[in-house]
């Protein structure tokens, strides 16, 4: 009989039930998909000793006005910067109020609605929580500007490692959040403790933020049911997102300034860092799904392992969820916390370039692109940084992908496979294993792993197989089309 070719499409599928996975890859980590051809996520290594005390819910990279590059980390309750010398200085704004590492219930003063409970009974869980602390980072200039909802002051930090970041004068206060426009506008986000108020400065004057006949100094106050969560600028405007919706803010000079436009509905932003800016336009996760803005109105990105990322979250630490660009490889990856972890150790990915969609394990809190460094970094829960995408070593991750059941018989004929001819790259550094069963619903059986070889000798007979493949975690591996040898076994 000739070789019965494995083409198993690239991207994950996980939507559904396991047979709505026929044929695709299912299940992976730490794998993706260039050119038709599968292959490992680049490696990580430890950036010098940079260990940050505290769990990083903000980063941004930017070179100031001589070129020195410089990496800022936001916890809960400081602000730090470090340079390219890997040397790190705390400039934690005097008299900053320190927010919250996880999400918490409010049970106190005010955290409920009055009325609702006997005086003097225990209160039921009103799951109203209180989020944990995120950062809004930006560069006014080559300064830094930062706010916290929990906070609710503007900063600024003007380079001086010996000097902390300050509080902008006459800036509004109890504000969610900050941005700055393509036109050097600073817009507080939630302004004055208002949820929909957009306040901005004077143009180029972040200091300047009364409104009068000779400034573009404004503000507004969003027509939306939702609350302000974050902003970030985007060719020729600033997306605002709220929990339920999302406008644009468009530059058009004295007497307006700007004008806003409601862009789309039901599209909320669950976490105010899980948005992503990249050329096509703002991408981010909402409740239950993720969308796109690239110009007209908001579109809902269909993705092929929605099901079980949104299954398998943390409901109650999900505005821990964090957006990352790798543009290098044109992907945008998303850290999230599982199951009962109250840290983000999972993350989804969409590789804009390809459309393709992928899930793996990942302890990953925050994190930059490219661009100011050579290489991507991460940090973990425990606050040690990452240079990424270089080379193969992966910690105690594995590397691997697993399809859905694929049918290898025709009707309800079994098959006996003999032989398996690889199609890989690095042959030997990489093992596959196969799942078998008669039935839908019989008990699997496994056989392997084997190592790569041409041929390599194989015994196993099932009318569907489902097939996992193991990376070498110190090779740079690549896999295609693999093809088994099979003959017709009979009916049972």
């Amino acid at each position: 009989m000739p070789f019965i070719p494995l083409e198993i499409p690239p991207g994950q599928y996980r939507n559904g039930t396991d047979l709505q996975a026929s044929g695709r890859w299912r299940d992976a980590s730490l794998v993706r998909w260039h050119e038709g051809a599968m292959m490992p996520v680049g490696g990580w290594r430890q950036r010098g000793t940079v260990d940050i005390a505290g769990v990083v819910r903000g980063m941004l990279t930017w070179r100031d006005n001589s070129q020195n590059q410089l990496l800022t980390f936001g916890t809960h309750d400081s602000l730090f910067v470090m340079e390219v010398d890997n040397s790190v200085a705390d400039i934690t704004p005097t008299g900053f109020t320190a927010g919250r590492v996880d999400a918490s219930v409010n049970s106190g003063y005010g955290g409920g609605f009055y009325g609702n409970e006997t005086y003097g009974s225990p209160r039921q869980d009103s799951t109203q929580l209180l989020d944990p602390t995120t950062w809004a980072l930006d560069t006014w200039g080559e300064y830094l500007v930062g706010c916290t909802p929990d906070d609710g002051k503007l900063y600024e930090w003007q380079l001086d490692t010996a000097t902390p970041a300050a509080v902008i004068a006459n800036a509004p206060t109890n504000n969610t959040s900050l941005v700055v426009t393509e036109e050097r506008f600073l817009f507080a986000l939630g302004a004055g403790n208002d949820p929909r108020k957009v306040q901005w400065c004077d143009r180029e004057n972040n200091t300047s933020w009364t409104p009068a006949t000779t400034n573009e100094a404004g503000d507004i106050i969003l027509q939306t049911n939702g609350d302000i969560v974050s902003g970030v600028r985007t060719r020729g405007e600033t997306v605002i997102l709220t929990t339920s919706d999302c406008h644009v803010a468009r530059y058009q000079g004295p007497p307006f300034v700007f004008g806003f436009e409601r862009v789309g509905t039901s599209c909320g932003l669950r976490s105010p860092r899980a948005l992503a800016s990249i050329d096509m336009g703002v991408v981010w996760m909402g409740p239950k799904g993720f969308h796109l803005y690239n110009g007209g109105a908001v579109q809902d990105l269909p993705c092929e392992v929605s099901d079980y990322v949104f299954s398998s979250m943390n409901e109650d630490q999900l505005t821990k969820v964090y957006a990352v660009v790798n543009s290098a490889w044109r992907e945008i990856w998303w850290f999230y916390p599982s199951g009962d972890s109250t840290e983000c150790d999972r993350y989804v990915a969409w590789d804009y370039a390809e459309n393709l969609w992928m899930t793996g394990n990942i302890e990953r809190t925050a994190g930059v692109d490219t661009g100011t460094f050579r290489q991507p970094m991460w940090i973990d829960p425990d606050g040690v940084l990452y240079e990424h995408e270089i080379g193969n070593q992966y910690g105690s991750s594995g590397v691997f992908a697993e399809t859905g059941p694929v049918t290898i018989g025709a009707g309800d004929n079994v098959m006996r496979v003999t032989n398996l001819i690889p199609d890989e790259k690095t042959q030997g550094d990489v093992t596959a294993t196969f799942k078998t069963r008669l039935y839908p619903n019989a008990e699997e059986t496994s056989h392997g792993p084997f190592t790569m070889s041409n041929p390599t000798s194989v015994r196993f007979t099932g009318r569907q197989v489902r097939m996992r493949v193991d990376g070498d975690t110190n090779s740079d591996w690549r896999v295609g089309v693999m093809r088994i040898d099979a003959s017709e076994g009979g009916r049972r």
